[in-house]
């Protein structure tokens, strides 16, 4: 059985904090790439049923500041899957809450693994875009 890609879509915002940024105030890039892994997680999780660990974080690219104050919307989604392996497209953009208008700051290609308790790996089913939208995301998605 099959998954769509759009039920792997997830989003999460984060207000960045004093203690998550560097000296010049905005966020470390440590802190993003961490808030990345984790909505990553969740988008295998959806497809695997399974807990998902992180095996590969491909080129990360930082474009533009997150600053203190600001929120980090996050969006990830499945847009592969191997035997047991998940590739997850994450985005990151940045939006000050007080107006309108998002800035991209980072993206992402994470490649996850579904495990059971043992921490073996385990199989998981493939994910299809079935409609459109789901085509666009599959295209856009490569790192």
């Amino acid at each position: 059985m099959s998954v769509s890609v759009l039920d792997t879509y997830v989003e999460s915002i984060e207000r960045i904090q004093p203690n998550q940024a560097n000296n010049y105030g905005n966020t470390h890039g440590g802190e993003v790439v961490r808030l990345m892994d984790e909505l990553a997680a969740v988008a295998a999780m959806t497809v695997a049923s399974e807990t998902c660990v992180t095996a590969h974080i491909g080129s990360v690219d930082f474009r533009n500041p997150i600053p203190v104050g600001h929120v980090a919307e996050l969006s990830a989604y499945v847009h592969e899957t191997g035997t047991s392996s998940l590739e997850v497209r994450v985005d990151v953009e940045s939006r000050d809450p007080r107006e309108e208008g998002t800035t991209p700051t980072t993206a992402a290609c994470f490649t996850m693994v579904a495990v059971d308790q043992d921490g073996t790996s385990v199989e998981v089913p493939p994910v299809v875009p079935e409609t459109d939208r789901g085509e666009r995301l599959v295209e856009e998605a490569p790192c």
